[in-house]
């Protein structure tokens, strides 16, 4: 394993700030390489043999247990594609965090693709805590396109949590997921963008099992000149439940496109959707204006109270 120089160190504490330091199971990548691992008898965590990337092994019956999966660039002109399989054994619970970062002080592109498939078995939870975080002074362009496919067996559960607060020019997110028999997926994003970034997610969610639930809400603030797409296409094949809800709040000269679309195959499928967005209220920012906030400070304590 590489020495960390002082980047590094500083990039793991922005990843142990957002969501305490790694215990347990980890494995942290730099720049295409392994950084550092630990795997436990409870979650193993082995290396691919025929291409990059990690097999995760949860245990069945393993409770309370964390894995964190750090990606880490600090060079330009580099693109870090990585496959990583989770199986998640029966009864078991379990939490995992990709925390990926970008620092790029360079004119060369930096890029990290992850494409990360869950294999979830009855009874199993997941909470899959995926952030992105990227800054640097050069012009090189920092971007993620993040894959993740998502089965689930009975009376599983995985919730997703995504967070992107700036600094990432350029993100396509894909989330495939099939819902099977009583199983739950939970999803909640929350994605902020500014200057000339732009960031899409796309969402695939099939109910295949009979009362499966989807419920998948989407918070986003766009900023500067910035673009944002959300996409989502829910389909019921069962007797099921499935909830989808895109809030954006658009300032100065940026753009959102909120394009859901629901499926009922099944004339026992329940499929709801609800888009908005709109600038904030002037009453909001007048009302905190007058607590002695400049109109600034509370432009900014809308959002951040909006993406909480």
């Amino acid at each position: 394993m590489d020495k960390m120089d002082r980047t590094d160190e500083q990039l793991l504490e922005t990843i142990a700030d957002l969501h305490g330091i790694p215990e347990g199971s980890f494995n942290i990548r730099k720049n295409g390489k392994l950084l550092a691992r630990n795997s436990g008898t409870d979650v193993e965590i082995v290396s691919k043999t025929d291409k990059d990337g990690i097999d995760i092994i949860v245990k069945p019956g393993v409770k309370n247990k964390s894995v964190h999966i750090p990606v880490l660039l600090t060079v330009g002109d580099f693109q870090d594609t990585v496959y990583n399989d989770f199986f998640i054994g029966e009864d078991s619970d379990v939490t995992i965090v990709a925390g990926c970062g970008i620092h790029n002080d360079t004119c060369g592109n930096a890029e990290h693709d992850g494409v990360h498939t869950f294999y979830v078995g009855k009874n199993a939870k997941v909470r899959y805590v995926e952030r992105h975080y990227a800054d640097g002074s050069g012009t090189g362009k920092k971007v993620f396109d993040p894959v993740t496919k998502i089965y689930l067996k009975e009376n599983a559960q995985f919730i997703l949590e995504s967070t992107q607060l700036g600094g990432v020019t350029y993100t396509e997110r894909k989330t495939y997921a099939t819902v099977g028999k009583n199983a739950q997926l939970l999803v909640k994003e929350k994605i902020l963008t500014d200057g000339e970034e732009k960031a899409i997610t796309d969402f695939k969610v099939k109910l295949s099992g009979k009362n499966s639930r989807a419920d998948i809400v989407s918070r986003s603030v766009a900023k500067g000149n910035s673009l944002q797409q959300f996409k989502s296409d829910m389909v019921g094949k069962n007797e099921c439940f499935g909830h989808v809800e895109c809030d954006g709040i658009v300032l100065d000269g940026a753009r959102i496109i909120s394009t859901p679309k629901i499926d009922a195959v099944s004339p026992e499928a329940s499929l709801v959707h609800e888009a908005a967005v709109g600038k904030i209220a002037g009453e909001q920012l007048l009302k905190l204006m007058s607590l002695g906030l400049s109109e600034q400070e509370a432009e900014d304590a809308v959002i951040k109270g909006f993406l909480n």
